[in-house]
């Protein structure tokens, strides 16, 4: 598994509407404790026809956790990993906007987040409460370049430009799910000081004005129509899986072919042809790195009585990926169905020898088929509790579901494993089987995909990333024939507080 969250630091609502009189506005407001986030535009409500009330959403997250986690290898570095905003829909009992577009921008200026609650009557106001920002500050004494807030359009000085996003909503009930990271890895690198994004309705649906004024700002674009109300939770919301984060996701899948070796074939697409064998690095039951600047090799022999003989029959150079963790790709062309693989360094010599049996495409059956009933998987390892802290790799035994051993069979062969190259994992809370984690089963994410070795399949858990308290499953889908077929097996499992 290959995520991590991370929760906002701060967050609010800013506004310019009226209070319930309809005469006073709101734009010394501060609702930086409520557990909702609001957007909205809305258009004539007051005695004066052509009158507009704004709401938008400021959103911070906590950058400098995200720079410490790469330092010391916990996310990796820029290129390998993508950071997902994500802000849920809250539902409410006001009207829903359809077919609308918010901006999602990053904010040019700090600002604090105060301790105001009330969205209705918007009585906080900030003078009243612990500083916060307001659709005319900031914080408490500053006041923004622009009221409404301030936000990253343009290029700045590097020469990079912060990146402009927009989210459109269909039904208006969806979640926020935006790839962002052009703008966090900016942030990462300081290139721009943090101060979150600013999410509210693009100026074709931000309400139309033609005049500024101390609570407007001129939008000819926009239209004469109102768009009310888009919430959100808020960080201060009571629910776990609710609040806004930043998802670090990335590919941290092994698949390592040594118990799934094919001889090339002409029959088989070039990348079907390369197999990929590990090298772990195990010392005193830990895995670390090789202690020598140098290269790693692996070469393949034929096997005589069980060891290697002859020439090398090819060769490849491996890559590091993880600590103690060498990878290699190669591509063999041979009858034998047995060969052994000879792992060295330019500076080590020979570190490990291993022995590999050989399928062939031309004469082996296709272990997956569109019959995705045909196999049976246990979690061997599984637990009925974990603590919150916890890291657990979950080990998966996948067999055919008609395999019918004898008493002979049993007590004179091992059961033969089923290696399934496309496997993606998601987790459900049972208590209303919501989904926590979704399952990636699309062509370039791959954070929830899971590992193979010679054991079998395999994923880990990071716990803290479910609320502690209840009960999980976890459900498992396959892929072949091109489609994704969802299992029937749910493994249970409770995580508790530490």
């Amino acid at each position: 598994m290959a995520i991590k969250k991370y929760v906002a630091s701060k967050d609010n609502t800013i506004t310019n509407a009226f209070g319930i009189d309809l005469n006073t506005r709101s734009t010394g407001s501060n609702m930086g404790a409520a557990d909702i986030l609001e957007i909205f535009s809305i258009y004539g409500q007051a005695a004066i026809t052509s009158s507009v009330e704004l709401a938008r959403t400021l959103i911070e997250f906590p950058i400098p956790d995200i720079h410490s986690d790469r330092d010391s290898g916990v996310i990796p570095e820029s290129g390998s990993v993508s950071f997902y905003l994500r802000v849920f829909n809250a539902r409410h009992s006001e009207q829903l906007p359809e077919n609308f577009t918010i901006n999602v921008l990053a904010v040019s200026e700090s600002w604090s987040e105060g301790t105001g609650l009330d969205m209705v009557s918007y009585t906080d106001k900030l003078l009243d409460v612990n500083d916060g920002s307001s659709w005319t500050n900031r914080n408490k004494t500053g006041s923004w370049g622009t009221i409404g807030g301030v936000y990253h359009s343009s290029s700045y000085t590097s020469g990079s430009t912060m990146p402009n996003y927009t989210y459109t909503f269909n039904k208006g009930n969806e979640d926020v799910l935006l790839d962002v990271t052009a703008a966090v890895e900016e942030w990462i690198a300081d290139r721009q000081p943090n101060y979150g994004f600013g999410l509210f309705l693009t100026s074709s649906f931000e309400a139309n004005v033609t005049a500024s004024d101390s609570y407007n700002i001129i939008n000819t674009d926009g239209p004469k129509l109102s768009f009310y109300t888009k919430r959100f939770f808020s960080r201060s919301s009571e629910f776990f899986f609710k609040k806004p984060v930043l998802e670090a996701r990335w590919d941290s899948r092994v698949t390592d072919d040594r118990a799934n070796f094919y001889s090339s074939s002409s029959i088989a697409p070039a990348k079907d042809n390369l197999n990929n064998l590990y090298l772990y690095n195990y010392i005193r039951g830990r895995l670390v790195d090789i202690p020598h600047t140098e290269t790693v090799t692996v070469k393949l022999y034929d096997s005589v009585d069980d060891k290697p003989a002859g020439g090398s029959l090819t060769s490849a150079t491996a890559t590091k990926i993880d600590t103690g963790i060498y990878k290699a790709s190669i591509a063999l062309n041979t009858t034998s169905s047995v060969i052994h693989d000879v792992w060295s360094g330019s500076i080590g010599g020979e570190y490990k020898t291993g022995s590999i049996s050989v399928k062939n495409f031309n004469n082996t059956s296709v272990l997956l088929s569109d019959d995705f009933s045909q196999f049976t998987t246990k979690i061997a390892n599984l637990k009925n509790k974990y603590v919150k802290n916890e890291q657990a790799r979950m080990r998966m035994f996948t067999r055919p579901r008609n395999f019918d051993p004898t008493i002979y069979t049993v007590a004179s062969n091992e059961i033969e494993k089923t290696i399934i190259p496309s496997a993606s994992f998601e987790i459900l809370r049972m208590v209303d089987e919501e989904t926590v984690i979704n399952n990636s089963t699309g062509s370039s994410d791959y954070h929830t995909y899971l590992s193979y070795d010679n054991s079998g399949s395999y994923f880990d858990l990071d716990m803290s990333l479910l609320e502690p308290g209840y009960m999980y499953g976890i459900k498992l889908s396959f892929y072949s024939s091109g489609q994704w077929r969802e299992q029937e097996e749910v493994f249970k499992f409770r995580v508790e507080d530490n």
